[in-house]
């Protein structure tokens, strides 16, 4: 039984029979949407799913992957973190405060060559866990000419999953940085857009000139600066400095 005869939307109705879901965007070859439902339900109809998390997870694995490591994402940082990092012969990421690797792109800018991570976040990390696409990719502003590319030379229909954050009950917090990072991939793209990925692109034109300074405007902006971190977003903010291709397989994130 395929997908679309199964599936329930969020709102509790049933679409069982149809033969179109709206929510896929099936009749366009770029396609956008949120949070986790994106990338599991919207993702498998798709060649290739791009989850997009500028502030931070997208942009640590760009770094890191720029400077020879790979990137394991994991879901929790709790103990079976540290029992999986173990099973990979890898370090485990901490938390942004302490000294050491951690969300933070500035603690990555002296991982070592051949370095391998794990890099838990409850947002890019767990949709790139979740993510069905049958191929995976890590997208931000940094790389977003050379994911642009990399989609253009294997074709086939793209859905982009902004990550969002999240509020205190857990709740998806629709994030601007992460739109506006899946809008910059996309403008560089050929081929039909959803309206949903016409307003990522739109949200990206709207602030090009201005982009460091919306960044650090932002919501997410404003919350790593208050707490001592504006390097990141800086560094999360730098368009088209990486040609790196972050590929999902075998367990974690490989440059091409």
């Amino acid at each position: 039984m395929s997908r679309a005869h199964c599936w329930m939307s969020p709102a509790g109705g049933d679409w069982a029979g149809e033969q179109t879901v709206p929510h896929f965007q099936r009749d366009f070859d770029i396609r956008c949407e949120w949070g986790e439902a994106g990338a599991t339900e919207v993702a498998a109809e798709a060649d290739s799913c791009v989850i997009v998390d500028v502030l931070s997870f997208s942009t640590c694995v760009d770094v890191a992957l720029s400077r020879g490591a790979v990137v394991y994402p994991y879901r929790y940082r709790d103990a079976t973190a540290s029992e999986f990092a173990v099973s990979k012969d890898a370090v485990l990421a901490g938390n942004r405060r302490t000294d050491g690797y951690s969300l933070s792109p500035v603690s990555l800018q002296s991982l070592p060559a051949d370095s391998s991570l794990v890099l838990p976040s409850p947002n890019g990390a767990t949709l790139s866990c979740a993510a069905r696409g049958q191929t995976v990719i890590a997208g931000c502003l940094r790389n977003a000419r050379a994911v642009a590319g990399y989609l253009q030379r294997v074709g086939g229909a793209v859905t982009f999953v902004p990550a969002g954050e999240r509020w205190p009950d857990g709740n998806l917090r629709p994030a601007i940085e992460d739109l506006i990072g899946a809008g910059a991939i996309i403008s560089v793209l050929p081929g039909r857009r959803s309206p949903e990925a016409q307003v990522a692109e739109a949200a990206f034109q709207a602030v090009a000139s201005r982009l460091m300074q919306v960044l650090l405007d932002s919501a997410s902006g404003r919350e790593l600066t208050q707490h001592g971190f504006p390097e990141d977003v800086s560094i999360a903010g730098q368009l088209n400095v990486s040609d790196v291709v972050p590929v999902f397989r075998d367990d974690a994130y490989r440059s091409l």
